[in-house]
């Protein structure tokens, strides 16, 4: 999955949410993507529904796009896995270590990542990775 197409990336996360469901296995990513999709519970009718792939989620709805936010997730923990940029795995575990949350923490690190592409989205710059790893350090205060 190295730029796979909305519905592609939408298929995998349903796709990996339904094995655990039914309690069938799966690779170590599918397993990481069901933890991810196990500790958002409001996502799990969403995940199960028959429009999934073709539904839309809009700031105007007031809604959060369960698939943006479970990427996001799983971008985290990439990210986490070979600290890149430099400095998020530090950044992370002192966050960590001051919120008592792993899902906390992650979310606070998601506030940062979705500021940091919102930002280089609207400037047409690359993401600034200095930038989103000094983020999750002021959260860590």
């Amino acid at each position: 999955m190295f730029n796979p197409s909305r519905d592609q990336a939408r298929q995998f996360l349903i796709d990996a949410w339904a094995k655990r469901r039914n309690k069938l296995p799966g690779t170590p990513m599918d397993t990481l993507a069901a933890d991810l999709v196990a500790l958002h519970p409001e996502y799990h009718a969403l995940l199960e529904a028959e429009d999934a792939l073709i539904r839309e989620w809009t700031p105007e709805q007031g809604e959060t796009n369960p698939f943006l936010h479970l990427s996001l997730h799983l971008a985290i923990e990439e990210q986490l896995s070979i600290d890149q940029p430099p400095g998020i795995r530090a950044a992370f575990n002192t966050l960590l270590s001051r919120s008592g949350s792993r899902h906390e923490a992650l979310h606070a690190v998601l506030e940062c990542l979705g500021e940091m592409l919102w930002r280089a989205q609207r400037s047409k710059l690359p993401p600034d990775g200095e930038a989103y790893v000094d983020c999750v350090r002021r959260k860590a205060g």
